[in-house]
């Protein structure tokens, strides 16, 4: 674990549901004796785990300490705050949210979204000076990381801009100086940022991390008060209010403007966004395209660091209706350098022959093509990726849902075999489901010729085999357990045991003869045993009141057991 990545896994928790491997479109988790950890390397900063984890057990930094010494330090700390505070914050107006972020120390209030309409522009300019180009926005940077990751040979398509939270820093620091910047916002990746670019962004917090920090404090948003210096500064957003929607940049660039001749397309979802990208390498466009691509599923409304779960439909609504179109011509024309060069940094696949992956996947007792199940139980999306994800030490075979079941047959049925008891399973048709060979031999010849013709005897009616059936109809109708009940059959007596497995519908049962000499044995031990335990508790209880010690006559009364036990059975046999 690196506590110092924004995300990471709290180990103790982690309960080996492989729910994260299965959301994660890059596949960046490792998996090591059932506990699921996040590869830096391969990570995109999507938070589909975080989002999917069912027992919280991946966790987001939580940088709310270092923005309070921040603050402590006595210099400005502006904010900049995510657009989708709309949808987030709906108990709020904007002045009243301003106005607890004050109250938390911050000197100021800023709209990123003064930043995304600076990006707008800066696009709306590229589209108007090329043809046939293919141009895919900066303004997310999990995309961004994917495609570098990824899809290198993309890269070269990305807009060289800076994401809307660096641009708005960069505005920030021009107008009023210097100061310290924290983003707010519901995005993860914007951490990575953070650590990046510390000369733009100082620190990056969630909503979440926010929610959490007003709580502590006592701040009630519904209820704060606001005076007429909680505005955004430097001015409020307009049109830039709509990116954290699919489409809402391209609302920005589009209207009014003279770029008519590109095509542009909206997507949001890595999982999509990766199905978008698949055959784009080596496109020729006749017409621009400009693709505005947003890694989580209906935008940044519904990021990872978000507490509002409703609807993308609603949240949409509340951004639609927010944002405003200013009197001016848009796309605006740039006020700043923002130009940002992306470095690629590509995963490199390692790449295995046909006999390794064969033999990885006989490891999990897959031997032909019919038995790749291909169920994705394990997280990949076929078994030959799980085998390959095996050979690069990204996963054991424990996570294969098949082999898994198959293994715990197999250990079941040894025990059944090897137990010294007859053991027989019934479902509640009174079909035997599974019995042991023991069984068979306690209730006579005939019935063990049957087991060795069907070895478990799968699908027999009991009370065929059993006169006593009816003891297995009552747990089944009850739920109720019998235990240690005698049982008189032919010349023997039958110590029985019937108990729920799944209550009305399969229960199990141990059967042994007692008046076989081995099990007479074992109960004249296991009574002495009982004679032993309930006379040495009375002795400890006079020891104690005498001040003396019993362990003598433990010792005594042990070797009792110990000479019968030994000595007897040797000379019985």
């Amino acid at each position: 674990m690196n506590p110092l990545y924004p995300i990471y896994t709290e180990e103790a928790e982690c309960q080996d549901c492989y729910k994260c491997v299965r959301a994660c479109p890059a596949k960046a988790i490792h998996i090591k004796e059932g506990k699921a950890s996040v590869m830096e390397e391969r990570c995109v900063l999507c938070g589909e785990c975080v989002k999917v984890c069912p027992v919280g057990a991946k966790r987001v930094r939580n940088d709310m300490e270092r923005v309070k010494r921040l603050i402590a330090q006595k210099k400005p700390v502006f904010v900049s705050l995510a657009p989708s505070f709309v949808s987030e914050f709906r108990e709020a107006k904007p002045g009243q949210l301003i106005h607890a972020l004050k109250r938390l120390g911050f000197a100021g209030v800023s709209e990123t979204a003064l930043g995304a309409q600076e990006v707008s522009a800066h696009v709306a300019g590229k589209l108007k000076q090329t043809r046939g180009e293919m141009v895919i926005s900066s303004a997310c940077p999990t995309v961004v990381q994917y495609i570098k990751k990824y899809k290198p040979e993309l890269s070269p398509h990305i807009t060289d801009l800076y994401s809307p939270v660096l641009a708005h820093c960069k505005l920030l620091r021009q107008t009023f100086g210097d100061i310290a910047i924290v983003f707010i916002g519901p995005c993860i990746s914007k951490k990575y940022e953070s650590d990046q670019y510390r000369e733009l962004l100082n620190i990056a917090l969630t909503f979440t991390t926010l929610r959490a920090w007003f709580e502590a404090e006592n701040i009630d948003l519904a209820s704060e008060k606001t005076e007429s210096r909680d505005n955004f500064v430097p001015q409020a957003a307009a049109e830039g209010a709509l990116y954290p929607i699919d489409g809402g940049m391209i609302a920005g660039i589009k209207a009014n403007c003279s770029v008519n001749d590109a095509a542009f397309m909206s997507f949001s979802g890595l999982h999509h966004i990766k199905q978008v990208l698949k055959d784009l390498p080596g496109m020729k466009p006749e017409t621009n395209i400009c693709l505005e691509l947003l890694a989580c599923e209906g935008g940044c409304v519904n990021g990872p660091g978000v507490n509002r779960k409703l609807s993308t439909a609603v949240k949409r609504y509340d951004l639609i209706h927010y944002a405003a179109y200013p009197e001016e011509e848009i796309p605006r024309k740039p006020l700043l350098e923002i130009e940002n060069i992306y470095q690629v940094n590509s995963v490199e696949e390692p790449a295995y022959s046909a006999e390794e992956i064969r033999k990885a996947l006989a490891m999990v007792g897959k031997h032909k093509p019919e038995h790749e199940l291909n169920c994705s139980g394990c997280g990949y999306d076929s078994c030959r990726e799980f085998a390959m994800a095996m050979l690069g030490g990204k996963a054991e075979r424990e996570m294969c849902v098949s082999y898994m079941r198959g293994l715990a047959n197999k250990k079941a049925n040894a025990l059944l075999r090897s137990m010294p008891s007859g053991v027989v399973i019934v479902n509640d048709d009174l079909k035997i489901v599974e019995c042991n060979l023991n069984f068979s031999r306690i209730l006579g010849r005939e019935t063990a010729m049957v087991y060795d013709a069907n070895p478990g005897m799968a699908g027999a009616l009991l009370e065929k085999v059993l006169p006593f059936a009816g003891y297995f109809k009552t747990v089944l109708e009850t739920g109720k357990d019998m235990v240690n009940k005698n049982i008189k059959y032919n010349r023997t007596i039958l110590n029985v045991s019937i108990f729920s497995i799944e209550r009305h519908q399969i229960v199990g049962a141990v059967i042994q003869d007692v008046t076989a000499p081995a099990i007479q044995k074992e109960q004249i031990i296991k009574h002495t045993r009982d004679v032993i335990d309930r006379n040495l508790k009375t002795v400890q209880k006079v020891a104690y009141l005498l001040g003396e010690n019993a362990s003598e006559t433990e010792v005594i009364l042990d070797s009792v057991i110990k000479s019968f036990s030994v000595e007897r059975v040797e000379g019985d046999i």
